[in-house]
């Protein structure tokens, strides 16, 4: 059986009414298709992938048959489809929502190695299909959802390389490296965010400044820090913003000049740091 896109999988069964199927990519992961969907009535022919299946159900419940047996997947379970696995899908019940990455091999092995340290000699293999994970699909619609409406590059970068390792190492059994100290690689992150903190900044680019994989900066900034390089960056970005805000800027403008995708961004951004909004904050301490 020749593998598909699940945009052809879809395809071959018109939606229903009240049904809906939203595609998109990450292209800086290796062209990583998305797929967030609404079925009640909907059915999967028998088809393959030439890439990972992973994801998971919001609402309703899914039954599908991989590897000789029927499965079901609810709210809080993570699913795994490996590459050329025959699978179908269908509702269980009223319908079901969920959300849907399909990693390449090449980028799961790359995380894989990232996560362990060593390159791997075969590919990453789910030991479950269906597993219950409540964490994990919390974590895994954030990066879903920031990858669908892109704000801020480096949130999205970093959920999906967190929700990725999370998967790796508790269902794939990944044992991930050990994570020292390590003051100068971080140092050169903290000095590249501090430079262009009103820029987009890609994960990757930061990373390069360490010389650090990706996954690996992130664990040792938090190591370091406290705080993943999203988290120092947004504070970064709120400090910022004080400073235009008490010379009487406006939030809209003070948004714009501190890497803020618009202002409802920054007030989220500030509220949650500083306890009031721009707009107050101003108010109070504007010369």
């Amino acid at each position: 059986m020749d593998g598909i896109t699940q945009a052809e999988a879809i395809a071959v069964a018109p939606l229903a009414g009240g049904e809906r199927a939203c595609f998109f990519t990450a292209g800086r992961f290796d062209g990583l298709e998305c797929l967030t969907a609404t079925f009640h009535t909907h059915r999967y022919a028998r088809h393959t992938h030439d890439t990972y299946v992973i994801g998971g159900v919001v609402a309703g419940c899914e039954t599908f048959m991989v590897r000789g047996c029927r499965r079901y997947i609810g709210p809080g379970d993570l699913a795994f489809v490996h590459p050329h696995d025959v699978h179908d899908g269908e509702p269980h019940g009223d319908g079901y929502c969920y959300r849907m990455t399909y990693p390449t091999v090449a980028l799961l092995q790359g995380v894989a190695a990232e996560v362990s340290g060593d390159a791997l000699s075969g590919v990453p293999f789910f030991t479950e299909p269906v597993v219950r994970d409540p964490q994990g699909v919390a974590l895994f619609v954030q990066a879903h959802q920031a990858l669908e409406a892109p704000q801020d590059t480096l949130a999205a970068d970093e959920l999906l390389s967190r929700v990725y390792a999370r998967c790796l190492v508790r269902h794939a059994r990944i044992a991930p490296r050990f994570v020292g100290r390590e003051p100068g690689p971080v140092a050169r992150a903290k000095a590249l965010l501090a430079q262009r903190y009103a820029e987009d900044l890609p994960l990757a680019v930061l990373a390069a400044e360490a010389g650090l994989s990706p996954h690996h900066l992130i664990r040792a900034f938090r190591r370091e820090t406290g705080l993943t390089p999203h988290a120092w960056l947004i504070n970064l970005r709120v400090d910022a913003a004080k400073a235009r805000l008490r010379c009487g800027e406006a939030p809209a403008a003070v948004a714009s000049a501190t890497g803020f995708c618009d202002q409802a961004h920054l007030t989220r951004a500030f509220k949650a740091r500083i306890g009031v909004t721009p707009g107050v904050y101003r108010a109070a301490v504007a010369a």
